[in-house]
């Protein structure tokens, strides 16, 4: 099999699907690879480094797509990325096609076979691919509400710390996952008032024993938090339905009685996001203003940090580029169910649950394709 890896073309996108030390695992096992030029240039690795370690380097996107039987890459494939790939060929990448109708008929179209980094599992539970850039969204999500609170930046003008005499503000986080404990702990580090809401009360007690009363837990309802919420100086919100859409929490009339210069942080926005009034923002144009509220909604967060992103994503992602790369999609996948749950269109088919329900699609059944 030969592996393309393309630079991606998403604004303000850095990040890159395969660092070296990820091409020579597949180099090693005697797997070609090639590299668009410039792909990983942004954060300082060099086409020379690709060659180093066994790649070929090629002049365009268009050469990588035409040529590779797998392509590796971080977010979903843009418009003129999906016109690129061909029946049969493998697109190994971030996907969140339940709130993406325009990509997932593009895809189907395609016949190609498209693997999402969010849905695939791990033996421990969990979303272990998905697991690193929610690491690095939920503790960037405090950073960037703390700065947009700043007059400045359009915020009430607020230190989430406070200092002596002054009150610290109060971060609401719904949702304890991976993207929510995460927030928390960069927000309990700011010195803020903090409040976690979820649904699972033994994760909240996890929480509670480590953080004692730094923080206060609450389990999950509207009526929480719609109270929490209008308490808030900033709330984000960090919700995952694995695949699906994600809930709407919080509802227009809650922003709309929201504090004037508070600030949400949508990090659910890739999978449509918790907030009623949250579209998809860029890092160029990263906020829009709803009712006084400062929504922060950008659908690539780890991007801005898109070097420490890069390595913590190949990290997860490897194992399993070397499964598809040595044995071929069918033969990978049916050797390991937690792969297959990462297939979400197959051949023309929708092949993951939630995706088929949300979008209209029939559903089929991952298996029944791997003959």
């Amino acid at each position: 099999m030969l592996v393309g890896v393309p630079k991606e073309i998403k604004n303000h996108e850095y990040r890159v699907g395969m660092t070296p030390p990820s091409v020579r695992e597949l180099t090693s096992r005697g797997i070609d690879v090639i590299v668009q030029q410039g792909a990983g240039e942004q954060i300082g690795l060099l086409d020379e480094q690709y060659m180093a370690a066994g790649a070929s380097m090629v002049a365009s996107a268009g050469e990588v797509f035409a040529r590779a039987d797998m392509i590796v890459k971080v977010k979903e494939p843009q418009p003129a990325e999906c016109a690129m790939l061909r029946e049969g060929q493998v697109l190994y990448t971030y996907l969140h096609l339940a709130p993406d109708p325009e990509q997932t008929a593009a895809l189907v179209k395609s016949g190609a076979v498209c693997i999402a980094y969010e849905t695939i599992t791990g033996p421990g539970g969990g979303l272990p691919l998905l697991a690193p850039m929610s690491e690095v969204a939920g503790r960037m999500a405090i950073q960037a509400g703390a700065a947009h609170l700043e007059k400045s930046k359009g915020g009430m003008g607020l230190l989430l710390g406070g200092v002596p005499g002054v009150a610290a503000g109060h971060v609401v986080i719904i949702g304890a996952g991976v993207v929510g404990t995460n927030a928390l702990q960069m927000a309990v580090g700011t010195g803020a008032r903090v409040t976690v809401l979820d649904k699972n009360v033994d994760r909240l007690r996890q929480l509670d024993l480590v953080y004692g009363n730094r923080i206060s837990t609450l389990y999950s309802n509207a009526h929480a938090i719609e109270e929490a919420v209008l308490d808030a100086d900033l709330v984000i919100g960090g919700v995952l339905v694995p695949g699906a859409a994600a809930p709407k929490l919080v509802t227009r009339d809650m922003i709309a009685r929201m504090k004037k210069g508070a600030v949400v942080v949508d990090v659910a926005i890739d999978q449509g996001g918790c907030f009623e009034t949250s579209h998809p923002t860029t890092h160029a144009d990263p906020t829009f203003v709803v009712d006084g509220v400062i929504h922060y909604c950008v659908a690539n967060m780890p991007g801005a940090v898109a070097r420490t992103s890069t390595f913590a994503l190949n990290n997860a992602t490897i194992g399993h580029a070397v499964a598809l790369a040595t044995k071929g999609w069918r033969q990978a996948l049916s050797n390991d169910v937690h792969l297959r749950n990462g297939l979400n269109v197959c051949q023309g088919k929708v092949t993951y649950e939630a995706v088929a329900r949300d979008l209209q699609y029939d559903y089929v059944p991952a298996e029944s394709l791997l003959g």
